[in-house]
């Protein structure tokens, strides 16, 4: 990756990251605004890509568990969010 591309990159993730905290504040019409700044699709995933690296690194050096142990957890934990909820069984 190149200087320039590299400080697009950061930019797009220092964007993506001010969607989220936007988003936390209940600043919807900011978060809105902010995703709207994105030149383009591919910049924006690019962005978050990096941001999601980097709060992973982060969770990853604060917990000692390596990358795959850390995205073996994630992953099951979208799965769960995305599971339907059981129906109960009234016992």
């Amino acid at each position: 990756m190149s200087g320039a591309d590299a400080s697009s990159a950061f930019h797009a993730a220092q964007r993506a990251a001010g969607v989220i905290a936007a988003k936390h504040r209940g600043d919807l019409d900011g978060a809105h605004a902010l995703l709207a700044a994105f030149p383009d699709e591919q910049t924006r995933t690019r962005g978050f890509q990096l941001l999601a690296e980097l709060a992973l690194t982060l969770v990853k050096d604060a917990t000692g568990q390596s990358m795959d142990e850390l995205i073996r957890e994630l992953s099951l934990h979208l799965a769960a969010a995305t599971l339907p909820d059981e129906p109960s069984t009234g016992s």
